[in-house]
């Protein structure tokens, strides 16, 4: 079961697993918040040997946990996003595990919707081991203040990983395929998987009109093994 704390810089995390683990995972919530179902994701993390942590991108609006179908609400809490404050709610996150003695090649980051969007992003500023991407938006025009994920593809430093369904209108495949071959540019390791029968949000068991349980169970085994492969 994930604990709540409080940075000192003012962010709340949720913490699942060991903290005297040698390596760690940060997961990224969806547009709706660190709810019971990220929480969920964060405590298999911790069961599978990582410290996992799952910061609160929504804090400087009190931390809303978001109704799924209540997109508008979402809408106006990722509006208030700015590139300075992502970027410093994750450097936050990496400077805690650092504390723990968890270097940055050991810390992983992984996530969905929104968040997936914001883990691509993280790995390009050099402060994590490995990046999985659960169908995050933003591939050919960007978000929450950030370039396109076509645009950041060049500027990744560590492996990457993404994982997208077939039937997600927001995210076609003409976007998928050309942001796989803008990460194949690289030289660094990148892999893309297209479940074709799933939709956005696959992996949430909790949204029971798009979960896809072969896929979610698949995507989320070649998220650890991806992890365990590249985390020193």
């Amino acid at each position: 079961m994930t604990t709540r704390e409080i940075l000192p810089s003012g962010l709340p995390i949720n913490v699942a697993g060991d903290a005297t683990a040698s390596r760690a995972i940060i997961v990224l919530q969806e547009a709706f918040g660190v709810n019971g179902h990220i929480r969920e994701v964060t405590d298999r993390f911790g069961a599978a040997g990582y410290l996992a942590i799952a910061p609160e991108l929504f804090h400087r609006d009190g931390s809303p946990e978001i109704a799924y179908d209540d997109f508008a609400a979402a809408l106006t809490h990722m509006g208030n996003f700015t590139r300075a404050g992502l970027e410093g709610d994750i450097r936050d996150t990496v400077e805690h595990l650092g504390s723990l003695g968890i270097t940055n090649a050991s810390i992983g980051i992984v996530g969905y919707c929104m968040g997936g969007t914001v883990a691509t992003f993280v790995n390009t500023l050099g402060i994590v081991g490995a990046a999985v991407s659960f169908y995050g938006g933003g591939v050919t025009n960007g978000r929450f203040g950030l370039p396109s994920l076509v645009e950041l593809a060049p500027e990744i430093k560590a492996p990457w990983l993404g994982l997208f369904g077939g039937l997600d209108k927001g995210i076609p495949m003409d976007q998928v395929d050309a942001l796989e071959e803008a990460m194949a540019d690289t030289d660094l390791i990148t892999e893309v998987v297209v479940y074709e029968e799933a939709d956005h949000g696959f992996h949430c068991d909790d949204r029971t009109n798009v979960f896809n349980a072969d896929a979610a169970a698949d995507a989320a085994a070649r998220a650890l093994e991806f992890f365990g492969e590249h985390l020193l």
